[in-house]
């Protein structure tokens, strides 16, 4: 029996590799576990609880202060004495974090083998998104298997030499994972704050826009422009609801509360477990985000995206048509949310446009290929 080994850290990678794990978990022939590192806690643990995984090893490296020195540190140190007691035949990571790379690179040290979830997303800029672009392309040249979501993807990996055996498309296990949450939820949890409950169940207000931003690209001037822009349509439009679900970082906090704060039909809340986050995008008429995830996602839902990136390494998105790229530039928002706000054909283009991401079978597909041919006793 293989011993194969899913590693992960933070909450995006946890979404999409929730189902791959569960899945794992019963097939035949293959002894799975799951390892984390912690490198987001507390909304780690939420999505865990949500899709029922329970870790088999804990790094627990999450400290006040850490940098990404210290993130990769920390993983490098902790798998290598994981890898010690349980050695994998394979192990499995997602994307683009730190704990994707720092996990592949303790791999690689260990000679062990790599599978790449969701491997060849490319901007073909190494500062934008940072430190993500950096380390998925660091990964795809260490890892054995590479699952692409999509041909474009695969198309970028042969470009860097990457040899196309080692290189299957399977869609995305967003989809997955979104499919499996949208059938279980149908409200809010109980600890949601009754502002947002009432504002979609009381007002059955057709025109919310749910807000998300985290990027360190945006830090500084990139937020104060992003809340000039949702100011300024909150003040033009008081019949719309906005929703910000403000991320923790104290380079976000600042600029956003002090924009946007007290501004009647603005809301700003605390971070969305994801499955109140996800039947939050069920009851959005669009969304703005600087995001990765959340471009696979929304049109999954049927709803546009407004990319607050000048660069996006999810081009399928933008060509399908169900995402524009509009920066972190206070015009390119302002006026991307007014259209969408008011013209209905406009909106509906984006909103009925094919999602490219896939049918929710990638976790099938990933697995398949690995029974089928790479954890055979050849």
């Amino acid at each position: 029996m293989k011993k194969v080994l899913t590693i992960f850290g933070t909450r995006p990678e946890a979404i999409k590799m929730a189902m791959l794990c569960r899945k794992l978990s019963e097939t035949e022939g293959i002894d799975h576990k799951v390892c984390v590192t912690a490198q987001h806690r507390q909304m780690l643990d939420q999505v865990l609880d949500f899709f029922e995984i329970r870790p088999d090893f804990d790094l627990d490296i999450m400290k006040a202060g850490q940098d990404l020195t210290d993130i990769t540190c920390e993983v490098l140190k902790g798998l290598r004495e994981l890898f010690k007691s349980y050695r994998p035949d394979m192990i499995l990571v997602h994307g683009d974090t730190t704990t994707c790379m720092a996990a592949s690179l303790a791999a690689f040290y260990a000679g062990i083998k790599i599978g790449h979830v969701e491997a060849g997303l490319r901007t073909g800029n190494l500062q934008s998104p940072f430190p993500e672009e950096a380390n998925r392309v660091l990964v795809s040249k260490l890892a054995d298997l590479n699952f692409s979501a999509t041909e474009i993807n695969r198309q970028n990996l042969l470009s860097e030499g990457i040899n196309p055996e080692k290189i299957i498309v399977t869609g995305n296990t967003v989809i997955d994972s979104l499919l499996f949450a949208k059938n279980k939820i149908n409200s809010f949890s109980k600890d949601m704050t009754d502002l947002l409950v009432r504002i979609i169940f009381e007002n059955h207000h057709p025109h919310i826009i749910l807000v998300t931003g985290h990027r360190r690209e945006n830090f500084g001037d990139g937020f104060i422009n992003i809340c000039r822009a949702l100011k300024k349509v909150a003040q033009k439009h008081p019949e719309v609801e906005i929703v910000y679900p403000v991320h923790l970082n104290p380079k976000v906090q600042k600029p956003v509360n002090k924009v946007l704060n007290g501004i009647p039909n603005v809301h700003l809340i605390k971070p969305l477990s994801y499955p109140d986050f996800v039947f939050a995008m069920k009851q959005s008429f669009f969304l703005l985000t600087d995001s990765g995830g959340i471009q696979e996602e929304a049109p999954g839902l049927g709803k546009p995206v407004l990319v607050m990136r000048d660069t996006t390494e999810r081009p399928e998105a933008v060509g399908a048509g169900t995402a524009k790229l509009v920066g972190a530039d206070f015009d390119k928002i302002r006026n991307g949310i007014e259209r969408l706000l008011t013209d209905e054909n406009e909106y509906n283009t984006m909103a009925k446009a094919h999602n490219p991401y896939g049918d929710g079978k990638a976790v099938g597909r990933i697995i398949d290929k690995l029974v089928r041919d790479y954890l055979n006793d050849r």
